[in-house]
């Protein structure tokens, strides 16, 4: 089975980042992956987005026009890709920066106000570890405990982030398991 995620939000904001280390916790528990990252302009504060493709067979092409989920950490980027996103998908909405989800009633929204969760757990430059945790607690793409893992090895050269980063991670997946 093969799914697909979009990741999109401001150049800054971590979008990049968050894809790669979902793309590596599915590589380390046996997933072929497909990580391609969007550059250029967007970099320097336009919409920045990320595809990640996960499969259990080889992936023929990593170029995709509707993915199966969509993490939009800002408004542009929900308005600019949620009509993409496949029917049955899981559509992750930053309430923090988007007041108002998709009229769409045949995906799933997780709401979630990752910027307060962020600034909750110690800085608001956090939220994209945040919204990656509450997604994957909501999708079940790749086991929670190889993805924290994952993370304090993109870490691990700047160790004294790295409890700001669990505590994101934890606050992120308790607000998706409770609501």
């Amino acid at each position: 089975m093969q799914t697909e995620i979009k990741f999109a939000g401001f150049g800054g904001q971590g979008i990049l980042l968050s894809a790669k280390l979902l793309a590596y916790a599915a590589m380390k528990q046996g997933s072929f992956v497909a990580w391609v990252p969007s550059y250029g302009p967007e970099m320097r504060g336009g919409t920045a987005y990320c595809t990640v493709v996960i499969s259990d067979k080889l992936i023929g092409s990593p170029i995709i026009k509707n993915p199966t989920h969509l993490v939009a950490m800002n408004r542009p980027s929900l308005e600019k890709f949620v009509d993409d996103v496949k029917p049955g998908g899981i559509v992750f909405i930053n309430k923090s920066l988007i007041p108002a989800g998709s009229d769409r009633k045949d995906i799933t929204q997780l709401v979630v106000p990752i910027n307060e969760i962020a600034i909750k757990a110690g800085s608001v430059r956090a939220a994209n570890i945040v919204a990656l945790a509450s997604f994957v607690a909501k999708s079940k793409l790749v086991d929670l405990d190889l993805l924290k893992e994952c993370i304090k090895g993109e870490f691990a050269a700047k160790a004294k982030i790295i409890p700001l980063n669990m505590k994101a991670f934890d606050e992120g997946v308790d607000f998706a398991n409770n609501n």
